[in-house]
């Protein structure tokens, strides 16, 4: 998703202001994805040369709604399935990826202290209350924020138990293109509990 999408997604038959589409935007994403006030003009801006938002001016303030094309646009976009690509700029997939390139030991390392990392956020979201809602958020948005950052970190001790296990006992079908299927070592089952 990108900005552009949320700030669609809020806009309604009603003209808004860009300030209500900031603190709504905030709000729906759980208080994670914090924006500049600049950066949703900016975006609105580009939204209305595209013709997906109409913008009047009314009581001194510059208000927006959304276009029948931008509806159009934003049904798109609820109806798209993500690819099958990686994620953009996954920090931790690229950050082992380049300690590959060190050599193994440092991948090891590398991945070892990543695991550790990982397993103490994993830790604390499971012990208490997000940052979202001790800030007073919606707390159905708020526990599907914790839940996703949950299920993420699973996901993340996963695939590092899944790199480990290829530095450690390579297999030689890789050599070949073609994919095995590995089990996890550790780290993962003992992170569920």
């Amino acid at each position: 998703m990108s900005v552009r999408e949320g700030l669609l997604a809020l806009l309604g038959d009603e003209p808004v202001h860009g300030y209500v589409l900031k603190t709504g935007f905030e709000a729906a994403t759980g208080g994670v994805w914090p924006l500049n006030v600049g950066q949703v003009y900016k975006t609105l801006e580009r939204l209305e040369r595209d013709g997906l938002v109409h913008a009047r001016e009314r009581q001194g303030q510059r208000q927006y709604r959304i276009t029948d094309d931008g509806l159009a646009a934003l049904g798109a976009w609820w109806d798209a399935v993500p690819d099958d690509e990686p994620p953009p700029r996954d920090e931790l997939m690229l950050k082992v990826l380049m300690a590959v390139g060190q050599g193994r030991d440092h991948a090891l390392d590398v991945i070892t202290k990543q695991r550790s990392a990982v397993m103490a956020q994993l830790q604390l979201r499971r012990r208490g209350p997000s940052t979202a809602r001790r800030r007073g958020r919606d707390p159905m948005v708020a526990a599907m924020v914790d839940d996703a950052l949950v299920v993420r970190a699973e996901a993340d001790l996963r695939w590092l138990d899944l790199c480990e296990e290829r530095l450690t006992h390579p297999d030689p079908s890789e050599e070949t293109g073609r994919r095995p299927v590995t089990r996890p070592r550790r780290g993962t089952r003992g992170a569920r509990s």
